[in-house]
């Protein structure tokens, strides 16, 4: 029997979790909301589930893709679903991508934790906030969380118990780049090639513009990577098919479950007294090189949806 939940949800909720291919749900937590919030730049890709862990606290729950998996990629609504988490009060968000490995060590199933992007998209996904006559620049030099990384990092025994290893920066000595490409067409081996001549270690098409709005929007952002196959680098052997994909997305869930749990046992505690998600507070305020005579009311209005009182409606 379906369960109708309520759709206002009155407390400040802290913590998103954005669900990537073959993660559409939090099995462990109890839904008590499943509010449908309209941004100024549409809809998010699915409603937004506010579930409760065991001690009560609120975690947001998005599927990227949709809860029928009907975006591609390239159709994601990222803008809308970073505004819809940020209104409702979210300042950290865990994202979690299915990736293609391309590197020997990190194996089908196993997780990383990226430190770096390189974007190969094509500029046809919306990638910021501001726009029509406003201008505003964002530091994306680091552009994952460090802190909420670690406190991530610091469940990886229960992805160790199962056999899977967890891949960071401090396991492997060195960052851990991601390239996002844009798909939804897998790589071309040549392409695979070269992104391992880049030094990357993943490849994948959700972060980007995702990350880059989290920015935006001052949410302190980091990206889980689930890895399904080897892209199209290893000569001999088939290229990544969505066959190869889906098996071993099977067993990531399972594994992004259990790791979702154990993670927010230590990160709880740690949104709660600061410790992590305030790091971007207040960086956008004076990021706008427009004259503030310039901007149109209607833009503003929109800013205000995201950054309330961070530029005054004249």
């Amino acid at each position: 029997m379906t369960v109708t939940l309520p759709s206002t949800f009155d407390e400040p909720v802290l913590l998103g979790v954005i669900g990537g291919t073959g993660l559409y749900h939090l099995e462990s937590l109890t839904p008590v909301a499943r509010l449908t919030v309209s941004t100024p730049w549409g809809h998010p890709s699915s409603p937004i589930t506010i579930s409760r862990t065991k001690t009560g606290f609120p975690i947001a729950f998005l599927a990227r893709h949709g809860v029928h998996h009907q975006f591609n990629p390239t159709e994601v609504p990222s803008r809308a679903n970073i505004a819809a988490l940020k209104h409702i009060g979210v300042k950290a968000i865990i994202a979690f991508s299915a990736v293609g490995s391309l590197r020997e060590h990190i194996k089908p199933r196993d997780f990383v934790l990226p430190t770096q992007i390189i974007d190969r998209t094509k500029g046809i996904r919306p990638s910021t906030f501001f726009e029509n006559g406003m201008v505003g620049h964002v530091g994306f030099g680091d552009p994952f969380d460090e802190k909420l990384a670690a406190v991530i990092a610091k469940a990886a025994p229960v992805l160790e118990s199962n056999g899977v290893k967890l891949h960071t920066k401090a396991t492997e000595g060195n960052d851990l780049t991601l390239v996002c490409m844009e798909g939804p067409a897998f790589s071309t081996r040549a392409e695979s090639h070269m992104y391992r001549s880049f030094g990357a270690s993943v490849i994948n098409m959700s972060c980007i513009p995702e990350a880059k709005l989290a920015k935006e929007a001052e949410i302190c952002y980091q990206m889980i990577c689930m890895s399904t196959d080897y892209d199209a680098w290893r000569e001999g052997e088939e290229a990544v098919t969505v066959e190869t994909v889906v098996g071993h997305l099977k067993a990531n869930s399972l594994n992004a479950h259990n790791f979702t749990e154990a993670i927010l046992e230590h990160l709880e505690e740690e949104i709660k007294v600061g410790n992590v998600g305030r790091s971007l507070e207040g960086s956008m305020r004076y990021s706008v090189s427009t004259a503030p005579s310039e901007i149109s009311r209607s833009m503003l209005e929109k800013m205000h949806f995201l950054l309330p009182g961070y530029w005054a409606l004249e």
